[in-house]
């Protein structure tokens, strides 16, 4: 697979400091049950990466200290490392508000059978991939059936509250190298689609740019659509989208516990700015002050800032 990375290091991307911290991103691991076209992790079923307990462990003592209002869980499917339900639990009983960033399909995997329960219960935040309303153009993302099984999951859901006492949001991907439309006129669209067709309901629809790195970087590559779309990126530049950028407020931290400004940042190996050595979440247990401190940017960062703009939030300017 051809790697976007060494194009997109060296960029002329505006400068950006932190703000006040406020979200702790944290990837589980890679391993998941879909292997999706347009996945910037790279997940799939065969990889083996999972957080250990000790790094979770860190995670559960920063967030007693007070200062992190939300914990954003994400993979590969983050519920199929076997220290999920131990740290949403943990971050529950901080008073932590917890997401997580579902691909509906792992309510079914062996194990998972009580997993909308569990989550409900703990009144988690469900973020749920839903690349489209249509069956055809799900499948060619995600993989034969998948469709399907998201529609059911979704259901399930609805079941136990989500969609009405629950937050269930939805998360739109661009099948293609396309920016998403407007995030508010696409929600109509799937509550009108998915409630008559299937009596589905569901809080809010987020709208995410696809990112030119790793599996739908190498497909841009191979299909000769890289210089494209990063001139649709860099075109669409919308400067008022700079003051709300998630890597401001947000960290990301891999499955091995270190410290990046964002997923996609992770993603590219692209560590946060240091005078030192690689930074790791043990080291923000001594009360760093990271408001000011520049945060690492690329050519991706206008995938961010193009248009409406994109967030794990959804759009930066609904």
């Amino acid at each position: 697979m051809r790697d976007t990375r060494p194009l997109l290091l060296a960029s002329d991307f505006p400068p950006l400091q932190r703000a006040a911290l406020d979200t702790l991103q944290v990837n589980l691991g890679y391993l998941c049950n879909q292997s999706c076209a347009h996945c910037h992790v790279n997940a799939g079923p065969q990889r083996t990466e999972l957080m250990a307990r000790e790094t979770v462990d860190c995670i559960v003592a920063l967030l007693a200290g007070g200062a992190i209002r939300t914990l954003d869980l994400t993979g590969g499917a983050p519920e199929l490392n076997p220290h999920f339900r131990y740290l949403v639990r943990a971050a529950r009983a901080l008073g932590v508000e917890v997401i997580d960033r579902c691909n509906l399909t792992v309510v079914f995997e062996p194990g998972q059978e009580d997993l909308a329960a569990f989550l409900a219960a703990q009144g988690v935040i469900i973020c749920a991939s839903l690349p489209c309303y249509l069956e055809d153009n799900v499948d060619a993302q995600r993989g034969k059936g998948v469709y399907a099984d998201s529609i059911r999951a979704l259901r399930a859901l609805n079941a136990v509250g989500y969609g009405d006492q629950r937050v269930l949001n939805l998360v739109y991907n661009p099948v293609g190298a396309s920016l998403p439309p407007p995030q508010q006129a696409l929600e109509d669209d799937y509550r009108r689609e998915l409630l008559d067709r299937f009596g589905i309901r569901f809080t809010q629809l987020l709208t995410l740019t696809n990112m030119p790195i790793s599996r739908f970087g190498a497909v841009l590559l191979a299909q000769g659509e890289y210089a494209a779309y990063m001139d649709l990126l860099r075109d669409n530049f919308a400067a008022s989208n700079m003051e709300t950028l998630m890597c401001r407020r947000l960290l990301s931290v891999d499955w091995r516990g270190y410290l990046y400004d964002c997923d996609f940042n992770q993603m590219l190996d692209l560590p946060m700015p240091s005078a030192g050595s690689r930074r790791h979440i043990s080291d923000l247990l001594h009360d760093e002050c990271l408001v000011g401190k520049p945060i690492a940017t690329g050519e991706h960062c206008y995938g961010c800032t193009a248009g409406q703009g994109s967030s794990c939030g959804g759009a930066l300017d609904a």
